[in-house]
């Protein structure tokens, strides 16, 4: 992948990460606050409270995902075809903050589903436009950090969300409901920053060559990068096999969340230093060294035969994301023109989605036929396949 094009139809924009960053950061935040302190509760409470079986929580789940990566799609393409983004963004945290504290009275295991759903409506209408925002705002020598930022805040919210949801079980006996309950004041507070702190950015009308270029398509580099994207995340499989895992190597099962914890906060640690590095040296040889880890962490999981590996292994995939979550979305901006910026995401978060079932299915089916070794070695031989096919799809500083 060769060196992007210069954008024509953003304004300039100063070498300072801005108001809008900061704000999506915030609003980040305080949604996966939100988020986490009913997350990890759900599907105790759904077996225990509502008599949900284990068949129907994964139904939960993948309705709720194949929801949210078609919308990624829908409103990043609408996104690009009205020219704005906020409008997107305010109104997907709102449904997702309103609708996800009212688990707490859900009576039956299908009103569940649809507020899960409805959750993943709102998570599905934000994302696409509100990364298109981050890549209008900022100039395009620190998107790497930008993303990391975000990210990084993101990764904050998932650390911090279990801790409360913990301490208000365990210090405050606090029933599950009520717990549900207070994660809207977290999520109330996201949206406010998103009503308030968030501003549209201006962009120009696209000149007549320019838009016969857009209906074109979004053009062979995007296209590449996305296959490659695909490739890797056939072998990124879900990280709840990282946690079987750690239990088979010793792990106890009541130490799980604080081994989440652990990722979490190396994730977040990471972001913004991953996010910058991009920046310096380019997307392509960040992302391929962040697909390196991974690729040696799985490789070390196959072979691993004591309980502290565990953690120190966690503790170094965790530097992976680091690497690559901001990475990989500058390096979508960077290779899109500026007015398909949303669909371009929605494509992005799309082939994550596509990709994410058979990969799990793919690593289940091998670990139980051949064990957990040959589960990882398969995860990390993907890994290597798609570095390599980066490595050869071009070079450049931003690709």
């Amino acid at each position: 992948m060769s060196q992007p094009s210069q954008d024509t139809t953003s304004p300039p924009q100063s070498r300072k990460l801005g108001r809008n960053v900061y704000a999506l950061a915030a609003v980040s935040f305080f949604t996966d606050v939100s988020s986490e302190m009913i997350y990890p509760l759900l599907p105790v409470f759904l077996t225990t409270v509502l008599g949900a079986s284990a068949g129907f929580i994964g139904a939960i789940e993948g309705a709720a995902e194949s929801v949210a990566a078609l919308l990624k799609l829908a409103s990043g393409w609408w996104s690009d075809r009205i020219q704005k983004r906020k409008i997107f963004v305010v109104v997907g945290y709102t449904l997702a903050s309103v609708v996800r504290p009212l688990v707490a009275i859900a009576q039956s295991a299908t009103q569940v589903l649809l507020i899960r759903v409805s959750d993943r409506v709102g998570k599905g209408l934000r994302n696409s436009p509100r990364d298109a925002l981050i890549a209008d705002s900022i100039h395009p020598s620190m998107r790497g950090r930008a993303f990391g930022v975000r990210s990084a805040a993101d990764n904050a919210g998932a650390l911090l969300g279990p801790l409360i949801a913990f301490v208000l079980l365990r210090s405050f006996g606090l029933t599950l409901r009520a717990v549900f309950w207070l994660s809207a004041i977290p999520g109330a507070i996201a949206v406010l920053v998103a009503m308030i702190g968030v501003r549209e950015v201006a962009r120009r009308e696209a000149s007549s060559s320019k838009k016969a270029e857009l209906r074109t398509g979004m053009g062979a580099r995007f296209w590449v990068f996305l296959a490659i994207i695909f490739v890797f995340t056939l072998g990124n499989s879900t990280d709840a096999f990282l946690l079987l895992r750690a239990k088979d190597l010793g792990v106890p099962v009541a130490l799980a969340p604080i081994l989440w914890a652990l990722l979490n906060g190396v994730k977040s640690i990471s972001n913004v230093p991953g996010g910058s590095l991009s920046d310096r040296i380019g997307r392509r040889p960040t992302l391929i060294a962040g697909w390196l880890v991974y690729a040696l962490v799985y490789f070390l999981f196959a072979r691993a035969t004591h309980a502290w590996e565990a953690w120190a292994l966690f503790a170094a995939y965790g530097i992976f994301f680091g690497l690559t979550e901001g990475t990989e979305l500058a390096l979508v901006a960077d290779v899109v023109p500026a007015d398909r910026r949303g669909a371009a995401y929605g494509w992005y978060y799309l082939a994550i989605g596509i990709g994410a079932l058979p990969a799990s299915l793919m690593f289940g089916a091998v670990w139980d036929r051949f064990g957990s070794g040959a589960a990882f070695v398969m995860g990390a031989s993907l890994s290597l396949v798609a570095a390599l096919a980066l490595l050869a799809a071009g070079r450049g500083r931003h690709a």
